[in-house]
């Protein structure tokens, strides 16, 4: 009998006021099977991090699976802090915000390895990430400005190098605890398009713990959800599922804060440019399940839905979004052709 091989599960990165314990309550009462708290709910108020006791007995109480720890924002501290931006500051304690940006990600490095080993105690091996703005603001924009080299100077040149360096002594960790840090091909980040992301992986000579987590509403800018995800399918070992719409007439680039006013913009699961059906089974294609597996061993993968709206109230969005990919995306899954059972029957 055909059986499904995803369950419903709901990020934490939008749900921090409510704590570990009022997420996942939450999470349960939406339907989901599974949640991915972000590393801020773990955290244990005094500087530091709960332990992994205490983590697994709220996820055992409500029967919730533990679909890794969504780690982003540290992630994009460690590998942003050396540009002095403070756009790091709501990811910081207030305490670092005027201490020099060595200090800083001296700082976040140290949170991730701890962050890591108890990851490893929850026997987690699946971290979605952001790799931070290592090449530089200049080439975060995406611009070609053809600036990106001249006298004494190749921005391109000494990212790579930055980002080998920097990144070496967390690759290491992450390598010694079978951790896959899964980073989501985005704007702002080390690598915002497949080919980046490939570029990561050859500069860091193929390095194991490099993954991709899957995203396809930060497919809005030219390369397409399918083309992108279809490159780096060796490396999808996360899996978030949002969706977008792209208002045409506004500019998909500009100085406008409000969300309100952009052009691309974030949506219920159901009703943006993206069909999240078609996704899924894309997902299937380049054998995101197996993957996951592969490293939780547990019996499905989780469709993270990760909700984000300007305009919808983000509860009802998240709560919309888990029933949504329970009652339609963890669909049983072909164990053959559609065509096998046409004809005679076969001896």
């Amino acid at each position: 009998m055909a059986q499904a091989v995803f369950h419903a599960s709901i990020e934490g990165a939008q749900h921090g006021p409510k704590g570990l314990e009022g997420f996942l309550d939450f999470a349960k009462q939406s339907g989901a099977a599974g949640a991915q708290p972000s590393s801020f709910m773990l955290e244990d108020g005094r500087g530091g991090l709960k332990s992994a006791q205490e983590i697994k007995n709220a996820f055992d109480s409500r029967g919730l699976k533990l679909d890794g720890i969504s780690t982003h924002c540290h992630f994009w501290v460690h590998t942003t802090a050396w540009t002095g931006s403070p756009t790091i500051r709501p990811f910081i304690p207030s305490s670092l915000h005027n201490e020099s940006p060595d200090k800083i990600e001296q700082w976040a490095e140290s949170y991730l390895f701890k962050l890591m080993d108890l990851a490893a105690a929850l026997g987690v091996k699946i971290l979605p990430m952001f790799w931070g703005t290592a090449y530089g603001w200049e080439m975060a924009t995406g611009y070609p400005w053809g600036f990106f080299a001249g006298p004494g100077y190749d921005l391109l040149q000494q990212g790579d190098e930055r980002f080998v360096t920097k990144t070496a002594k967390l690759r290491q960790h992450a390598n010694s605890l079978g951790i896959v840090l899964c980073h989501e091909i985005h704007p702002g980040t080390a690598a915002m398009c497949a080919d980046d992301f490939l570029r990561l992986v050859k500069i860091c000579d193929n390095d194991a713990c490099l993954g991709v987590n899957v995203d396809p509403s930060h497919c809005w800018e030219g390369e397409d959800w399918e083309t992108r995800f279809l490159k780096v399918a060796d490396y999808c070992y996360g899996c978030h599922v949002k969706n977008h719409v792209v208002r045409p007439r506004f500019p998909l680039r500009a100085m406008e804060g409000d969300w309100k006013k952009r052009a691309m913009q974030f949506t219920d699961l159901p009703t943006g440019d993206i069909n999240m059906t078609r996704f899924v089974e894309l997902m299937l294609a380049v054998g995101y399940p197996q993957k996951y597996l592969s490293k939780m061993g547990s019996g499905t993968a989780p469709l993270v839905v990760e909700a984000e709206s300007a305009h919808r109230d983000g509860d009802a969005t998240s709560a919309n979004g888990i029933q949504f990919v329970r009652d339609n995306l963890c669909f049983p899954v072909a164990a053959g052709s559609f065509e096998d059972g046409m004809g005679a029957e076969k001896a």
